[in-house]
């Protein structure tokens, strides 16, 4: 793994939203993926297809995983809204010249209106496309909805910042302001990495739920008897370290702060869970984790309780 890393430093944004730690050492990729409950078929994939847009995996190279492939997508979603976009805000802020108000208040906005856009765009993914996918893994999607609509509304979201580059380039008034350079700098990296983004999802992310979809289609056909019956699906090594920590009484943002993640992954996890297992109280998961060998029994005395675990409900007590 650090050899790949030392070759292509991309790759650390790529770990990150997998949630893959450094200090790995000089164990191999398919070591790191293991250790961090990563699907290392998965892995490989998305760094391919980053690196090489000609990449397609060869048939009966391995599969992808779709539900690790939703928790790098929605990770990637925090990236960009809870630290890239406003980090590049406040360097803007920082680089715009006072002297210039009215230009620089437009500018600002510009950049806003762009970053609501953004917001908009991934919100539909994480409320509508997400859960859709999820419901076509479990099988009970609704049939009126495919994949394809969201190809056909998957704008490119990186074009707005492209924009606001160009303004800032040929037309913002600076005086060779070392502020204004470095937040340009970041800007064209963060339009690249966002064009990247969706070329991911375009490219390897459909395609993967088209194969899904068509699977779904076959197995309806075959068994029209059992179309509505839901499948089992398999909980990732993140949900299942989210059961241990409520289950033993920790709250979202101490589960959080726990795994290094935000408060909104807490909250999607744990839906995620109810979902799947439709369990929906700690006293519930408790059961399930003990059942499962996730706890032992002596680390939970004294914190099952028997409230909701409703993550909105659970949010709002803290």
């Amino acid at each position: 793994m650090s050899g790949l890393v030392g070759d292509n430093y991309i790759i650390l944004l790529v770990m990150s939203r997998f949630g893959i730690s450094l200090g790995f050492g000089d164990r191999t990729v398919e070591e790191v993926c293991r250790r961090s409950g990563v699907d290392t078929f998965t892995f490989l994939a998305i760094v391919n297809t980053m690196l090489d847009e000609e990449y397609a995996p060869a048939p009966g190279e391995g599969e992808i995983s779709v539900e690790c492939f939703l928790r790098y997508l929605h990770n990637s979603h925090d990236y960009y809204l809870e630290f890239r976009l406003p980090e590049i805000r406040r360097k803007l802020i920082e680089a715009i010249d006072c002297r210039h108000g009215d230009i620089a208040f437009a500018v600002l906005r510009f950049y806003d209106e762009y970053v609501a856009e953004v917001r908009k765009h991934l919100e539909y993914e994480e409320t509508t496309v997400f859960p859709y996918v999820r419901a076509l893994l479990a099988g009970t999607a609704d049939q009126s909805y495919d994949i394809r609509t969201f190809r056909r509304q998957h704008d490119q979201i990186e074009a707005r910042l492209t924009e606001l580059k160009n303004i800032l380039v040929q037309y913002y008034p600076s005086e060779g302001s070392f502020c204004l350079s470095g937040v340009l700098f970041d800007i064209f990296s963060c339009e690249a990495d966002l064009a990247k983004h969706n070329y991911v999802e375009n490219h390897l992310f459909v395609p993967v739920v088209e194969q899904l979809e068509r699977e779904r289609a076959e197995s309806r056909a075959e068994n029209p008897q059992h179309a509505a019956e839901p499948l089992r699906e398999v909980l990732s090594q993140r949900e299942k370290e989210i059961i241990v920590c409520v289950v033993k009484g920790m709250t979202n943002k101490q589960i959080a702060e726990q795994l290094f993640i935000s408060t909104h992954t807490v909250i999607t996890h744990r839906r995620n869970i109810a979902s799947k297992l439709q369990i929906h109280s700690p006293a519930g998961l408790t059961i399930y984790a003990i059942v499962h060998k996730l706890v032992d029994i002596d680390e939970v005395k004294g914190s099952i309780r028997g409230e909701d675990i409703a993550p909105d409900t659970a949010e709002k007590r803290e």
